[in-house]
Order: structure tokens, then C-alpha cells, then sequence
């Protein structure tokens, strides 16, 4: 098996300030070499996705995850994105606060068995 966060950690990335249909594009090249021998346990690239307000406060609005590409070269790969339904309440503290539920434990992002149990909005 491969874990890359142990040995360089989280990262972060660039914010994007869509302007077509709201959509953020993040186009960092990522460089990466691995060896493993086999597909079971493949790596996968998880990230979280927060919004920016005029006053700058930060929001996580969305996770998602997927598995990094089995051949070399260049590849563009598309993520989609989910985020915790919550309760109705936790939806108006949401609107009015900016706030919304978020996961305790980040590794049920790519973890299919325990994710697969949240209520989430795609």
C-alpha cells in the first residue's frame, strides 16, 4: 500500500474566483512517482473545497475524491463533489451563519463502506 500523507502531509492549493457558471477550476500540475505492487489499495487524491465570502471568511462547501490514473502522461480527470445534507436547521445556520456539518474524521472521504452510510447533497 502507498501513503503519501505520511510522508509529506496535507497540502493546500490555489483559490480560484470563478466567473463562468460558478465553476472553480484547479489546473496545478501534480507531479508524482510511486511503486506498489498492486491495484488493491490504488492511491487516491481526497480533497475538501471551501468558498470564500466578500468578507473573506472561509466555508467548506464540498469533499470529493478520486483514483489517481494507472498509466503515465497527462491526464485530465474530473471530481465530483458532495457535501453533508444535515438537518434543516443545520441548512438555515448554513445560510444565515456559513457554517454547515462537516466530517469528524476526514479519511471517510475516500473510504466507500463508511461513506456510503452520510445523507449528502451532490
Amino acid at each position: 500500500s502507498s501513503d503519501i500523507n505520511a510522508e509529506y502531509g496535507d497540502g493546500q492549493t490555489q483559490v480560484d474566483h470563478p466567473i463562468d457558471e460558478g465553476r472553480a477550476h484547479w489546473a496545478h500540475p501534480i507531479d508524482l512517482h510511486y511503486a506498489i505492487k498492486g491495484i488493491q489499495g490504488w492511491p487516491k487524491l481526497s480533497l475538501q473545497v471551501y468558498s470564500e465570502d466578500i468578507y473573506g471568511r472561509t466555508q467548506l462547501v464540498g469533499y470529493g475524491f478520486v483514483h489517481l490514473p494507472t498509466s503515465p502522461g497527462f491526464h485530465q480527470i474530473e471530481c465530483p463533489t458532495w457535501q453533508l445534507a444535515g438537518t434543516a436547521m443545520d441548512q438555515v445556520q448554513s445560510y444565515f451563519v456559513g457554517s454547515g456539518p462537516q466530517l469528524v474524521n476526514d479519511d471517510v472521504i475516500a473510504s466507500g463502506s463508511d461513506r456510503y452510510r452520510l445523507q449528502t447533497i451532490a
